[in-house]
């Protein structure tokens, strides 16, 4: 983002002057200017918020990207200020119209807040990698234990929030999640799309790391979240965005594939993954890292470092993983071998490959490799809705206004 898109965040925001005599101020490298509260300081300023400081956001993407090294503690700092702009843009245009109330604001805001602090370590490997191999097929999530490291820093830290705010952050967190709310929301529907919108996929959470991650390793962005962010809309207890927007939504989902396609699944990324799951495993008796993922008190304690301290240790027990993480460190890397697309419309009739496939498909003359030679790794990008065109479902939503 250059100059003229800093002027325009800057124009947006000044709309939202609000109090800040009591309020911190962040100076933040995509946003500006933050400003917390002591309401949100409660929160932030707790060990188990602090923790993300230690999980960087993309991962080991900076082995490849040196720059990706921000971390979820900038990203939920970003993602708590833009949900406070939304729903201040709609409240501005909208007033007594949608009836948002303080405790409103204030419940989207810390859901913004609050929706990565029960991450675990190296972005989505250690959820969607690591505990589905040492926990036979676990489907353990960051949303879930972020619901209940919520109700833990409430616990552990005696502070004092209503119960209804509280009940309605937990269900924001969850809002795109395999395990969101079954729960009919009354009213004021459009408030749990705001941070992690299930029905469209356009949301804060999206706008704040597009523009972050693209910036942290140096890539161009298209897509401006400054307009959609100051033209949205509440019809029909929907968030809606002006028609001729269209494009700008679609540079949301096609600015996030590309992303996946050039960062987040790049070979030297994924083979660096692979090592790191690979010593993981090695590392789980000796360590019993997967112990505490269900227990918040032990769980914050658990961060990126968990590498580097595999890779300090003098115990014997840990010597297969440590040389694992070596070899990282020596750049001597899983070697990228081959890929392939499948075209979308035969994805139905596709059988995933298995390093079985590959060994027995060797022809006579290569040099022979075993199953336990080959790591495959299966992804699938999409524009965040499966198979389908989000267009087709936006434009339900997308409306003209004045």
């Amino acid at each position: 983002m250059g100059t003229n898109g800093n002027e325009e965040v800057t124009s947006l925001y000044s709309l939202s002057c609000r109090d800040r005599r009591f309020s911190k101020h962040i100076h933040d490298n995509v946003h500006g200017n933050i400003y917390l509260d002591p309401f949100f300081l409660q929160f932030v300023d707790t060990e188990q918020f602090q923790r993300l400081r230690e999980l960087k956001q993309l991962g080991l993407t900076h082995m490849v990207y040196p720059g990706a090294v921000h971390s979820r503690f900038e990203h939920s700092l970003g993602v708590y200020w833009l949900a406070g702009e939304a729903v201040h843009t709609v409240q501005g245009h909208q007033g007594s119209e949608i009836n948002i109330e303080r405790n409103d604001i204030r419940t989207v805001k810390l859901a913004g807040l609050l929706h990565d602090v029960g991450h675990g370590p190296f972005s989505h490997l250690f959820e969607r990698e690591f505990l589905p191999r040492v926990l036979n097929g676990s489907e353990w999530s960051h949303e879930d234990m972020s619901v209940k490291m919520i109700d833990y820093i409430v616990d552990a830290h005696h502070i004092e929030i209503d119960s209804a705010i509280l009940n309605n952050v937990k269900e924001m967190v969850l809002a795109s999640s395999a395990n969101a709310s079954q729960n009919t929301v009354n009213e004021k529907r459009f408030l749990y799309d705001i941070v992690a919108n299930g029905q469209n996929g356009i949301d804060v959470d999206k706008f704040d790391y597009i523009v972050r991650d693209s910036r942290a390793c140096g890539l161009g962005c298209n897509f401006q979240f400054q307009r959609l962010l100051e033209t949205m809309r509440v019809m029909g207890d929907e968030i809606c965005y002006r028609a001729k927007d269209y494009l700008t939504v679609h540079k949301l989902f096609a600015t996030r594939a590309d992303l996946h396609r050039t960062v987040y699944t790049h070979a030297k990324v994924k083979a660096i993954e692979l090592m790191v799951v690979d010593a993981l495993t090695l590392a789980h008796g000796e360590l019993s890292i997967s112990a505490s993922i269900q227990e918040p008190a032990k769980f914050w304690k658990l961060d990126d470092s968990i590498l580097r301290q595999i890779e300090t240790s003098d115990k014997q027990e840990l010597k297969k993983a440590r040389d694992l993480v070596l070899r990282i460190r020596r750049r001597d890397l899983y070697q990228f071998c081959n890929e392939f697309a499948v075209p979308k419309d035969k994805q139905e009739h596709f059988k995933d490959i298995t390093p079985q496939d590959i060994v027995c498909s060797q022809k006579n003359g290569d040099t022979p490799l075993n199953e336990e030679d080959i790591s495959v790794s299966t992804v699938k990008i999409n524009l965040t809705r499966g198979r389908s065109n989000p267009l087709e479902r936006i434009m339900r939503v997308i409306t003209n206004f004045r």
